[in-house]
């Protein structure tokens, strides 16, 4: 997948590229990058009790300590990949995508949780970084999170559609994807994976189920105080998970 035109071989001849500037971190090489808004007072009351401290990135917040940074929001693929490109240059390795979708498939439900495994591109960034129209996470980094996360929920595995048109997810898309396997919808995960592969970075996601699409009428349950509470939940629980299980996430 290359749009015309496109030099995606090498970054000799790209004008600006990502760096460290000075008085900015070294970052640890692990952590999570937490794309949706209404997570942005969950991560830093989370920052504030793991004690980490605030640096700037763009419109976004990031938190750092020795161990483990975290970062967000970053609505949408452009922005999500700027902020995943600042934060390989500060030094991120092992990066792990937190964020909402919306489910095309009956057997996942509101407030499930999806770790997926491929995503059909059909955002705007991919074709810049010359991977495949269906870019994938880093698979053993997935299956560790996965293995993780066991009995702290209703869990599934599949693949996501990315769009940059979150106006435009029509009824026949829903269903045709749905038919195709496709389980959820999102804004930023195939983006991310074609950025990571691009900077040989490792990542992979976890994703919190928010609506149902393929219900009509379409039935969002994001508005709902207790589906915020139980983001904020997710969000502490994967910090807790890559800061007390280091070993077991490759």
């Amino acid at each position: 997948m290359q749009a015309p035109g496109a030099d995606t071989g090498s970054t000799e001849s790209c004008i600006i590229n990502p760096c460290r500037a000075p008085g900015e971190p070294a970052l640890p090489a692990t952590g999570v990058l937490a794309v949706n808004p209404s997570d942005t007072r969950a991560m830093a009351a989370l920052a504030d009790r793991r004690r980490l401290r605030r640096h700037f990135l763009f419109h976004s917040r990031l938190y750092a300590g020795a161990d483990l940074f975290l970062a967000g929001p970053a609505v949408g693929a452009p922005m999500a990949a700027l902020c995943l490109e600042k934060l390989i240059a500060l030094g991120a390795r092992r990066v792990v995508l937190y964020g909402w979708c919306g489910s095309l498939a009956r057997e996942l439900a509101c407030t499930d949780l999806l770790v997926p495994t491929w995503g059909l591109a059909e955002e705007g960034t991919s074709v810049h970084y010359g991977g495949p129209d269906r870019p994938r996470c880093d698979e053993p980094l997935a299956a560790a999170l996965a293995a993780g996360l066991a009995g702290r929920g209703r869990l599934l595995r599949g693949p996501v559609w990315t769009t940059d048109a979150p106006y435009r997810e029509t009824r026949e898309k829903v269903a045709r994807y749905g038919r195709q396997g496709i389980m959820a919808v999102d804004m930023e995960y195939s983006a991310l994976c074609s950025v990571a592969r691009f900077r040989a970075t490792r990542l992979a996601a976890l994703m919190l189920v928010s609506d149902e699409l393929w219900q009509t009428p379409w039935r969002p349950r994001y508005p709902d105080r207790a589906f915020r509470a139980r983001s904020a939940g997710i969000l502490e629980l994967l910090v807790d998970l890559l800061l007390s299980s280091p070993q077991d996430f490759p």
